[in-house]
């Protein structure tokens, strides 16, 4: 392997074929230059393995050959092909669902619409919901919305639709009947709330899925107008720790390549400065260095800023260290990128993102049209990582319609994250120690044993 980028090329190629996860996979390589792409795979959070564990990929580059679980890479083929291939990647959320009773339950999927919502959709239904799906214009899968027309889901999701017509379509959406709401932004619970706020008093709650989501409904509890109860599955460490660093560090970073790779760009080409240094941040800061770029960061928050440096990465106000580079804004708040930051940008991207976070492209390259780069580019986050998140959704809606709880924003509980990741661990073939008994010596005494033997 003679072309030092190749390793990066066959990751990328990779990803994109299976939208599979890199970190936490098992993972081998024969053939030539197996050296680099080991170290690649290994930078990346995958795991090098000998034997064959459950989700090993090996990738025989003399042969050009990719296999999963000792099998060829299949082809995913058409949406069908995509949902099945999904769903046979998601035993987590399909563990999590099995717990449900959802019977004559009128559940709604305000999400981005892709292959691994689908499977979300179905498992609902299969538990016996009534389950409608919304997508925004600019977060749909057009052959998985019509997919799922085709198996009788009732779909709003039309990309053609703006401004009054969008706003219509979703008024539409909510009016057709709820009790549980399953959105992403909160978009939907703030447009009830904004527009016809009855329509929120017949809910049992909804659940919400992103740190941008549960901003404006906490400063809507704040100001006691939040009429349902919001479960925070963004906040699940299960669901944050994985979904925001890994999943979103890896699919928007693979994207932004692949983009610029398109327009004859090497995603090392130029440094890449990090907009927030959250759990997104650092996932792509992570990602673009794995690949070998030179990463900058730039916060508000001190403390984040300084672990940046901790971490190894330049730091410093955001205007000095944009000259020239890739600026990914990671931050989930309009108007990030500002007209000064694009004039000296040479490349702009948003990582997961809200709208407006790029307020003036400048003279810059914006990929993705400034939107979510790994929605509008790619295919989402990896299937493992959505797997994951959706147990955690599946889980806050088991805990919503058990507890019942008053209006605001509820914190799940710990069992929720201790269930979600001993099953995740169980079907990938990973063992835990037990936790361990008290210890009846006293070592478990409050008092310090460093002055046990002086005790009168």
């Amino acid at each position: 392997m003679t072309d030092p980028r190749a390793p990066e090329r066959i990751v990328r190629r990779f990803a994109r074929s299976s939208n599979l996860m890199i970190a936490g996979r098992p993972f081998a390589v024969t053939g030539t230059g197996a050296d680099a792409l080991h170290d690649l795979l290994a930078g990346l959070g995958g795991i090098p393995s000998p034997i064959p564990d459950p989700g090993r990929i090996e990738f025989d580059l003399d042969a050009e050959q990719v296999l999963l679980d000792g099998k060829p890479l299949p082809e995913r083929g058409d949406a069908a092909g995509r949902i099945a291939f999904a769903r046979q990647h998601m035993p987590v959320a399909a563990a999590l669902a099995e717990r449900l009773d959802l019977t004559g339950l009128r559940v709604g999927v305000a999400m981005v619409l892709e292959p691994k919502t689908a499977v979300l959709s179905l498992l609902l239904r299969e538990r016996g919901a009534e389950v409608s799906v919304y997508a925004h214009p600019d977060e749909i899968d057009v052959a998985v919305a019509d997919e799922l027309r085709a198996q009788g889901f009732a779909v709003t999701a039309d990309p053609a639709l703006a401004g009054p017509d969008e706003r219509a379509a979703a008024l539409a959406f909510l009016r057709a009947g709820l009790d549980v709401l399953l959105d992403d932004g909160a978009h939907l619970i703030r447009l009830a709330h904004e527009d016809d706020p009855a329509l929120v008093d017949g809910w049992i709650g909804a659940c919400e899925e992103t740190t941008s989501g549960l901003t404006p409904l906490r400063r809507m509890q704040d100001a006691g107008i939040l009429r349902c109860a919001v479960m925070a599955v963004n906040d699940a460490r299960t669901k944050t720790m994985f979904d925001n660093r890994y999943g979103t560090g890896q699919s928007c970073v693979f994207a932004i390549a692949d983009l610029l790779e398109e327009r004859g760009i090497a995603l090392t080409d130029q440094p890449a400065l990090v907009l927030g240094y959250g759990p997104v941040g650092r996932g792509v800061a992570a990602h673009l260095r794995a690949l070998g770029v030179e990463v900058r960061v730039a916060e508000t928050d001190p403390v984040r800023a300084l672990e940046a440096r901790h971490d190894g990465l330049v730091t410093g106000r955001a205007l000095e260290l944009a000259g020239g580079a890739l600026v990914v804004s990671a931050t989930g708040v309009p108007s990030t990128v500002t007209p000064e930051i694009a004039a000296v940008a040479r490349v702009i991207a948003v990582a997961g993102g809200v709208p407006g976070e790029v307020s003036d492209a400048g003279g810059a390259l914006v990929l993705g049209g400034g939107g979510a780069v790994n929605i509008t580019a790619a295919e989402g986050n990896p299937i493992e990582i959505m797997d994951l998140s959706f147990a955690v959704q599946l889980a806050a809606l088991g805990e919503l319609l058990e507890r019942r709880p008053e209006p605001g924003v509820h914190a799940l509980g710990p069992e929720v994250d201790e269930l979600v990741a001993r099953t995740a661990l169980a079907v990938r073939g990973a063992g835990i120690d037990p936790p361990r008994d008290l210890d009846p010596d006293g070592v478990d005494d409050w008092r310090s044993p460093r002055y046990r033997d002086s005790r009168s």
